[in-house]
């Protein structure tokens, strides 16, 4: 894959404020704005999150409704054995927000996250993971950032300024060093290429995901390279970040499977 450098920026909320239009409605259920698109597709992949989802969107549609932007939330059902489907229709009770669930039959996150983004049709699209590990408040910038030129805009836990609230056991950090040392070489000039929060100008994510292959956790490294791959801008934003020990990531199943997938990224195999 060719490169382009990514840039790297420290989150100043106020440095570049998204226009607050008051004149208009904001976060309308979609079919009651004619002729409208969303501004923001919202994905939040979801396996067996029925403990964390109910408080992750609770916190995730209070915050969208103070935003500018028109925001439609898809959580995809990446085959849960649980009521994930229930949750989704108890949150969007008496909301005036656009929120709903759709099925992922193939097991992954990057197979969970792919289905949500192509099911977009916002000018930006994007995830973040179900344990809210970095704060909402990063949409702020990100969005600015994407009306800026952004291809791709990123949080990081490793870029300067970026800061850990609450360590990951030691294992896992051990690993993920050494992950970060493999994805070097598939994506230049990214500190993080896993952390679960991302965003993107739709057309140029959706040329990348019809390409990528990979469904488990090394999805993120394949998208963001594909992204380069083709003179993708891609922006990492360092935030504070805090580890969740309920994490759906097992690093014996997942971990390995990972470190295959950049392996053959890097061979050009995948």
């Amino acid at each position: 894959m060719t490169s382009t450098a990514s840039e790297r920026l420290i989150v100043d909320e106020a440095s570049v404020p998204w226009p607050r239009d008051t004149s208009r409605p904001r976060n309308l259920m979609l079919e009651d704005v004619v002729g409208e698109a969303p501004d923001l597709d919202l994905v939040i992949p979801a396996f067996n999150e029925s403990a964390r989802l109910p408080a992750t969107l609770l916190r995730t549609l209070d915050y969208l409704e103070r935003v500018p932007w028109r925001t439609r939330v898809v959580v995809v059902d990446n085959g849960s054995a649980d009521d994930t489907a229930g949750i989704v229709r108890d949150a969007a009770a008496g909301r005036d927000l656009a929120l709903s669930v759709i099925g992922c039959a193939r097991p992954g996150k990057g197979a969970a996250v792919r289905r949500g983004l192509l099911n977009a049709t916002a000018q930006y699209v994007g995830f973040f993971d179900a344990d809210l590990a970095t704060p909402l408040e990063t949409l702020d910038l990100t969005m600015s950032l994407l009306r800026d030129g952004a291809t791709a805009v990123v949080a990081s836990r490793h870029a300067p300024g970026a800061a850990i609230v609450r360590q990951q056991p030691w294992g896992r950090r051990i690993g993920g060093g050494a992950f970060r040392l493999l994805t070097q070489g598939v994506v230049h000039g990214v500190h993080d290429t896993q952390c679960g929060f991302k965003f993107f100008e739709r057309s140029a994510v959706t040329r990348a995901l019809v390409r990528c292959r990979t469904n488990g956790f090394a999805f993120d490294a394949e998208l963001l390279g594909r992204i380069q791959a083709e003179g993708g801008r891609i922006v990492e934003v360092p935030v504070a970040w805090a580890d969740d020990s309920a994490s759906t990531f097992r690093p014996l199943r997942d971990g390995v499977a990972s470190f295959r997938a950049v392996l053959d990224m890097r061979a050009g195999t995948r």
